[in-house]
């Protein structure tokens, strides 16, 4: 695996631990700037809305300048957020701060995603930029259980430090291992708005919406289903995220070479295998071996979708595809969003803990749906579903697209 890949998985292992480590912190930073820990919890949506909101607008105001260079100036604003966050003397700086960092995840993982596929043969780019991936998969399974840890026993502001410094190094990596990829001839913001204009590509991004919000319905409860069903005690339920990371380590493992043999059928299995899961979990919650059997699958499955809706997007954008692949991660901030009210309205209703697996399983049978409306609408099945070069961009322009 070529070294710049390595840097790019260390660049999403450090946004993983970011966004997921607050969670864990919430009691620590509302003592900490004076409120109560609802009220804390709106930095975890101020960074969400970092993340919708700075997808689309810093690729658009990066169209023309060179990846390798979008990638610096982006994680240096990444690092510059949570060192902010880690000095913000109360709650309103520290919400700022927390939308400050969010702003390029998105965009930071799309240019990466474009980058990623453009590093190793046509054949393999699924492949590549589920390697990608792989490094916010392991913040699940390290990076925010040590960084919890760490908030937990020298204060919260140590967690963003500690962060800061992961930004660092991946800023370094990045420098040292990731080839100039120039931009082409048509590259700007018209021809990026000009492709998210694309029928498939609203198509790919509502499937994200609304098949992965099913994953999110059940992931934002997780630890009270646990606690409340399976009978888990609280100091367990470490080790069992863990496992759930473990679970989707493996699926994205598992996406990218199946990505590269055939995106729709690997995203419409994803999706179907989801809906399964979630279904299963609802009736094993209440013993403990099945529950976690069925939890690790449950994150192999939800993993096996973001590979392939990141190629679909980034193959129907054609010669602007860095748009649509960053847009994507504002799609999957959306089904955060979405999943999580969804999953709290059916336990308000007094569904029973476990009703958001029953929801995630509706949401991913909707997202089931709406990908094979996009499969069955597809004018351009000819076309190549990769990104296939740094000279994607004149390559469309010119005809030359490879078969599928």
């Amino acid at each position: 695996m070529p070294l710049a890949l390595l840097a790019l998985a260390l660049v999403a292992f450090g946004i993983g631990t970011t966004e997921f480590a607050t969670m864990g912190l919430l009691p620590q930073i509302a003592d900490g700037v004076g409120v109560s820990v609802p009220h804390a919890g709106n930095v975890v949506s101020a960074y969400a809305l970092g993340v919708v909101v700075g997808a689309p607008v810093l690729t658009g105001i990066g169209a023309r300048i060179p990846h390798k260079r979008l990638l610096l100036l982006l994680s240096g604003l990444f690092v510059v957020g949570n060192i902010a966050s880690a000095l913000a003397p109360d709650f309103g700086l520290l919400f700022a701060a927390r939308f400050l960092a969010g702003l390029p995840h998105g965009a930071l993982f799309g240019v990466g995603a474009v980058v990623a596929s453009r590093l190793v043969a046509p054949e393999r780019a699924g492949t590549a930029v589920s390697r990608m991936f792989l490094g916010l998969t392991v913040a699940n399974i390290v990076g925010v259980p040590a960084g919890t840890a760490l908030g937990q026993q020298l204060g919260w502001r140590y967690a963003y430090c500690a962060v800061a410094v992961i930004g660092l190094i991946a800023l370094a990596a990045l420098a040292a291992f990731v080839p100039h990829q120039p931009r082409g001839r048509q590259a700007g913001i018209r021809h990026e708005l000009r492709a998210m204009g694309n029928r498939q590509v609203t198509l790919g991004l509502a499937v994200a919406v609304v098949g992965f919000g099913g994953f999110f319905a059940v992931y934002s409860y997780l630890v009270p289903i646990l606690t409340h069903v399976t009978g888990f005690a609280e100091s367990s339920t470490t080790w069992v995220l863990a496992l759930y990371g473990g679970g989707m380590t493996v699926g994205t493992l598992i996406a990218g070479p199946l990505t590269d043999r055939a995106l729709r059928p690997t995203l419409y299995g994803g999706l179907a295998l989801l809906g399964a899961s979630l279904v299963t979990f609802y009736f094993t919650v209440h013993s403990t071996v099945p529950a976690l059997v069925t939890l690790a699958v449950m994150g192999a499955m939800g993993a096996m979708v973001t590979t392939p809706v990141q190629m679909l997007l980034m193959a129907k954008a054609k010669n602007a595809p860095t748009m649509a692949a960053a847009s994507n991660h504002s799609a999957f901030n959306l089904a955060n969003a979405g999943g999580a009210w969804l999953g709290g309205l059916a336990i308000s209703a007094g569904w029973g803990w476990a009703s958001p697996a029953l929801v995630g399983a509706a949401l991913a049978a909707a997202g089931l749906g709406l990908a094979f409306l996009s499969g069955a609408t597809d004018r351009d099945n000819g076309a190549s579903e990769v990104v296939t070069s740094s000279g994607a961009e004149t390559a469309t322009e010119a005809g030359e697209v490879a078969p599928a």
